[in-house]
């Protein structure tokens, strides 16, 4: 029988299979409507919540995450839904962990679009970038001089415009219209030094819980 002392939903941002190398725990796919709800049911110590889906099917509620805070469950949040959900919440007792709640809570990013992406059901291979994590490239870009803020506005504007499951670095590359020079260097950097600064705050979600799950 699973043990549900912790359950975790996550896919694209950290597969279950590297999570586990982190934090033993119950995974659970993306988390959506009513999916707390049926985790309360299985007495849990903490939730916590990484991922989630955004347009497939409706979201992850408020009331929901409230009501496992009510009954007393730890409820952590980080990388995507679970910054979401854990700036908007924090007020009533969910703990946000990451840069990307840091953002949501700073007013810097709004839009559940900022951390939408497209993936793969079965593998949860992600198909599309986070909007979030080309951002914090581009912005590592500027301060090693690699592109101008005004390149930056320019880049960021266009990866905005592009509807998120479409989103991509090539594409973003092709609309920006920026010289090709400066493409060509940025693509180095991004091979070299590029962060998936989702999937880095999923993985300081499970360390969080890691770290904590005793003194809950």
């Amino acid at each position: 029988m699973a043990n549900h002392r912790i359950i975790i939903f996550t896919g694209p941002s950290l597969s279950p299979e590297e999570a586990k190398k982190i934090l033993k725990a119950d995974y659970r796919p993306p988390v959506g409507r009513g999916d707390v709800t049926k985790a309360i049911h299985d007495n849990p110590v903490i939730i916590g919540i990484i991922d989630g889906v955004f347009h497939q099917k409706p979201a992850v509620s408020h009331r929901e995450i409230m009501d496992a805070l009510d009954v007393g469950i730890k409820v952590v949040g980080g990388a995507s839904m679970g910054a979401l959900r854990s700036a908007e919440l924090e007020d009533m007792g969910m703990i946000g962990v990451g840069r990307v709640f840091q953002a949501y809570k700073n007013g810097l990013v709004e839009s559940d679009d900022d951390v939408a992406v497209v993936f793969e059901p079965s593998s949860y291979e992600q198909l599309s970038e986070a909007l979030v994590s080309m951002k914090y490239n581009f912005d590592k870009a500027v301060k090693k001089g690699i592109i101008s803020h005004e390149d930056l506005e320019k880049l960021y504007t266009t990866a905005k415009a592009i509807y998120y499951p479409k989103r991509n670095y090539n594409l973003v590359f092709r609309n920006s219209h920026l010289e090709d020079r400066k493409i060509n260097s940025l693509k180095k950097f991004l091979a070299r030094e590029g962060r998936d600064i989702k999937k880095q705050d999923a993985m300081e979600v499970l360390n969080y819980i890691k770290k904590r799950i005793n003194s809950f």
